[in-house]
């Protein structure tokens, strides 16, 4: 980080930057450097500060930055025809370069626009003529690779530099040329505008010229005289998803596959149709205008026989890819199958990353090699044209590495459901690790500063403003919902069935006013891929967002009384909020956090976002700079007399930018090595196994009189090493701010023990009850909490907090506040309660509160390891991992040869688990194997047998063996309601089966 650089705004927006920031080996300088900084293949943000140090740039990344040759070659050829008097240009492209540079301009255009399409009109009306034809060859040599038959040229622009202002003037110099002059070869007024989704779809409305906001008006693109004219092209907006083929007729989708035996369906519509419904607006015009909007979704994946460099990817990176890939084959299509119809005269892609995406057949982050002209995020940021994003540096934890707030999920990721996995506790009291749920507490504490200035502020809300707005970016539904919750408030069930609406966590979010919701939401849950498509929200979306829905339709109504509610889908209502955040007047006007499911919406133009929460992980650099992106439009545009912006910066937790690379480093690559593909087949779901997910044990214990007997067990510390408690944000350049958990801290400490009391009668002190599962079968649970104790629970809460709460360096007793803090402290305090009880307590399981049952359905995994090929009438996934080289293949022969083992599956990449603790420290046990045995009791009633294959003999072994046997074993058998449950340790291999067998003829859970 630059030091003791209050201001990093060197330049105007209207003007060529004529000054930089110098860089050497370890990052940014503050020194200023004269001159336009050279394009580069990278983008820099501020790593993690070193301790004691400045910050340090990722060397690796370092050694791999270049020059993009070909951009600052034709930057430097436009600089001198700009300056030259744009030479060599038709008359009425002289007029409109004349009019977008103009001195007296009431709204002058960036610096960064005007290059832009003065790139464009160089290349098409210049370049040939004076001796730059090379730049023309360098273009089509890279499309013929990448993109044959299609003329395709780039520009690169950061985030809220203007791309749409940059899209209207390309289209008015084409099409006012092409009517000055129908003989023009080198013009077109026929344009297709394709994006991503719909709402950017919507919002380029602005580009017909008969909108009511066209930008031509009211961004001053175009004098009133040359608008009207302007009104004769041909200009046809949609999204990349009109190209997708659609199945023709109203037959079966089932018959349909059926009399297509597999292959290509001959229901499917050609591409030609595709085009006359997609394109019908250009029915008989010819060399189209393609603009393509956030166009690094746009590219053709190379597969491994072009010679492609296929990563080897797993899970949820493999989807993502593959949805990655799909979207980028159809768009391209569309494009090809228009240039076979109406041919296209040229393709203008704008986008802030125009990279490779991972998964693409080229190394992720490689630069398009057709982009022409760049104004990348530094650029823009000494520019003054956007917000500068800080993300975390340092804090206070005494561990070397990253600040945790920085790559964020890797330490909480395993505390968070998964995508995919329903249960019903998810629609319970959400529940967040400790590092997430203090990132919230901490970035909403500077939150919370920026609201109260505005809300306190007559000026700013009497001028329209809207609040400041918190974006937290999630990784799936379940995980968006627990923070939705969290933040804004859920349901529980009260006395008699009614049903108790508990206020979320932080008052600014909240949506519970007095036992109701609000009637105007401060929280919105969004999924912005399913809003984008056009295909309709899933059932599982609707129903989580049923409650937000309902009271965005009862303000529509009040606001709109004389519109049609019914005609208003919910996709339409919530895309309406969504897209009106920020804006006064609109429906969205009052929201202050939205919670997105996966990446909010490219293109999403609001500027009153402040700050930002990842909760998901970042495999790529470019979608670190996607998802900050939507913090970056300024808000003001209010030059100071120094002709600059002033600075306006975001705040980003959990967003792990670095540089973002784009040429692969030099030197061979060795072999690839043969990988495995280990996954559960749909078609063996009959061999599927389902186990409890158990987090500890409790007992049932007396209850007249509670009694806490305290131990060093008991004593608890808590210090910055646990969570951070101040953390230094800081931008690429500019000024830090620190953040620290003040709303936590001005919580009254009676809390605390309200809450540990009440954590330690939820999880141990409750009646046991039945209720009736989907297929009516009795499932066992843990029933209605014994709120009667909770006075004794209370006081002794109370005294734990004097005697064993070990307070160290800047902590503070509400930190228990954080809710795993809470529970560890709960359990610490049940203990002490357990410690004192008489009589042979009945132990008991305490499950997950989110994917409360596992299943071998979700294992899918590569491996690179020797596998062994299962048998599929008696494994549900493909292969045994052998780890350890050969005693797994002997274990899992030994099993598929045994007529009583119905089912089984190795322990690898399941999940499944048995928490024990040693020397004080709780762990996590995986054992080897699981199987389904027949021991007489029927189909309906297999025994469940855990197999662990013992080594040599250590502590920690036994002391798994030990839980597993003693504890995890009873307690399930105990629960009753996940089956029937036995332990079997195999010291010989050689005797498996026999050892199996006598697990079958022994008592249950013995």
């Amino acid at each position: 980080m630059a030091v003791g650089i209050e201001n990093p705004i060197l330049n105007g927006p209207y003007a060529e930057p004529t000054r930089h920031y110098r860089f050497d080996d370890d990052g940014i300088t503050n020194q200023v450097v004269e001159g336009r900084r050279n394009s580069a293949y990278f983008v820099p943000i501020p790593p993690p500060k070193k301790k004691g140090g400045r910050l340090d740039f990722d060397t690796e990344s370092q050694q791999r930055r270049e020059e993009t040759k070909l951009v600052n070659d034709i930057r430097r050829r436009v600089s001198a025809w700009r300056q030259g008097g744009y030479v060599g240009v038709t008359p009425m492209t002289e007029c409109l370069l004349q009019y977008w540079t103009a001195p007296e301009r009431g709204r002058p255009l960036f610096f960064c626009q005007v290059e832009a399409a003065e790139t464009a009109i160089y290349l098409t009306e210049v370049a040939s003529k004076y001796g730059d034809g090379w730049m023309l060859d360098r273009l089509r040599d890279a499309n013929d690779q990448e993109n044959p038959g299609l003329p395709r040229v780039a520009f690169k622009m950061a985030t809220g530099a203007g791309k749409t202002v940059v899209m209207a003037m390309l289209i008015a110099w084409q099409a006012l040329n092409k009517l000055a002059n129908r003989q023009s070869s080198q013009h077109s007024e026929s344009f297709l505008i394709v994006t991503p989704g719909i709402t950017i779809r919507d919002r380029l409305r602005v580009l017909l010229p008969n909108d009511p906001g066209n930008y031509y008006r009211e961004r001053d693109v175009l004098p009133g005289e040359l608008i009207q004219r302007l009104e004769q092209a041909n200009i046809v907006i949609t999204n990349y998803h009109a190209f997708i083929l659609h199945e023709r007729g109203e037959g079966a989708a089932l018959t349909k596959r059926i009399l297509s035996h597999g292959e290509a369906s001959p229901f499917k519509e050609a591409p030609d149709d595709m085009i006359r419904r997609a394109c019908r607006n250009l029915a008989g015009r010819k060399n189209v205008v393609v603009i393509n909007d956030e166009a690094h979704h746009c590219y053709r994946p190379k597969l491994k026989d072009e010679g492609g460099d296929q990563e080897e990817l797993k899970g949820e990176e493999r989807e993502e890819a593959e949805k990655d890939r799909k979207q980028a084959q159809v768009w391209l299509s569309g494009l090809e199958a228009l240039n076979a119809k109406l041919g296209i005269r040229n393709v203008y892609d704008l986008s802030a990353t125009p990279f490779f995406l991972k998964g693409s057949g080229r190394p992720e982050g490689t630069l398009f090699p057709w982009v022409v002209s760049d104004f990348a995020l530094i650029d823009a940021i000494e520019s003054g044209i956007v917000k500068i994003p800080r993300v975390p540096v340092a804090d206070d934890r005494p561990e070397s590495g990253p600040p945790t707030y920085r790559n964020l999920w890797v330490h909480v990721r395993d505390g968070l459901p998964r995508k995919g996995r329903k249960t019903d506790a998810i629609a319970g009291e959400p529940k967040l690790p400790a590092e997430l749920q203090a990132a919230i507490h901490s970035l909403y504490s500077h939150y919370q500063k920026q609201y109260d200035r505005w809300a306190s502020s007559e000026g700013a809300r009497h001028r329209g403003e809207t609040p400041p707005v918190f974006v937290v970016v999630c990784a799936n539904t379940n995980i968006s919902k627990l923070v939705f919750d969290y933040v804004g408030g859920w349901e529980r069930e009260g006395p008699e069935g009614t049903v108790v609406r508990v206020p979320g966590q932080l008052p600014i979010f909240n949506n519970v006013d007095d036992g109701r919701w609000a009637a105007r939401p401060n929280t919105i849950l969004v999924d912005s891929e399913q809003l984008e498509s056009g295909e309709g929200m899933s059932p599982e979306f609707k129903k989580i967002a049923a409650t937000e829905i309902d009271e965005f339709k009862h303000e529509y109504r009040l606001r709109f009384p004389d519109r049609d509610i019914a005609a208003l889908t919910d996709e339409d209502l919530l895309r309406e909020v969504m897209n009106t955040v920020g804006k006064a007047g609109k429906l969205g006007e009052h929201v202050r956090c939205v919670v997105s499911v996966s990446m909010l919406t490219e293109g999403w133009d609001v500027n009153t976002v402040t700050h930002i929460l990842g909760v998901r992980a970042f495999s790529t650099q470019l979608l670190c700079e996607q998802v900050v992106g939507r913090g970056l439009r300024r808000r003001s545009y209010a030059v100071a007399e120094d002709g600059h912006f002033s600075p306006e910066y975001a705040e980003v937790y959990g967003v792990p930018f670095s540089f973002i690379p784009t040429a692969a480093p030099g030197g061979e690559t060795g072999p690839l090595r043969q990988t495995t593909r280990v996954r559960a087949l749909d078609d063996r779901a009959a061999r599927e196994i389902t186990f409890p997910r158990i987090r500890g044990y409790r007992y049932d214990i007396p209850t007249e009189r509670l009694v806490a007997a305290f131990n060093q067990d008991s004593r608890y510390p808590i210090s910055a090493a646990d969570v951070p408690l101040v953390v230094e944000n800081a931008p690429i350049v500019g000024e830090t701010s620190i953040h620290r958990l003040d709303d936590l801290k001005a919580r009254r400490p009676a809390e605390v023990a309200f809450l540990l009391a009440k954590l330690v009668l939820e999880k141990y002190f409750r009646t046991d009850g039945t209720e009736q599962t989907a297929n009516t079968s009795s499932h066992r649970f843990d029933g209605q909490v014994q709120s009667w104790l909770f006075p004794q629970v209370l006081e002794i809460s109370k005294r734990w907090m004097r005697e064993c709460l070990d307070l160290k360096d800047n902590a503070f007793p509400q930190l228990l506040l954080l809710l795993q803090f809470a529970h560890d402290a709960s359990d610490r305090i049940y203990r002490a309660i357990v410690r004192r009880a008489g009589g042979q307590p009945t132990i008991k399981p305490m499950v997950q509160p989110y994917d409360t049952i596992g299943s071998t359905r979700y294992v899918d995994f590569d491996t690179l390891k020797a596998t062994f090929a299962t048998k599929p009438d008696k494994c549900h996934v493909t292969h045994v991992v052998a780890d350890t080289g050969s005693w797994e293949q002997t274990v899992a022969f030994a099993l598929e040869q045994m007529d009583e083992v119905v089912a089984y599956v190795k322990n690898q990449n399941l999940g499944f688990i048995v928490p024990y603790t040693l020397n004080g420290e709780e762990r996590s046990y995986y054992p080897d194997f699981l199987a389904r045995v027949s021991d007489g009791g029927g189909v309906d009633d297999l025994l469940n047998v855990i197999i662990e294959v013992s080594g040599e003999a250590r502590k920690d072994k036994q002391a798994k063996v030990d839980t597993a046997q003693t504890l995890w074993v009873p307690a399930v058998n105990n629960h009753g309601g996940f089956g029937r449950w036995a332990f079997v340790e195999v010291s010989d291999i050689g005797r498996t089966q026999s050892r199996i067998r006598e697990a079958i003829r022994a008592p249950v859970g013995t």
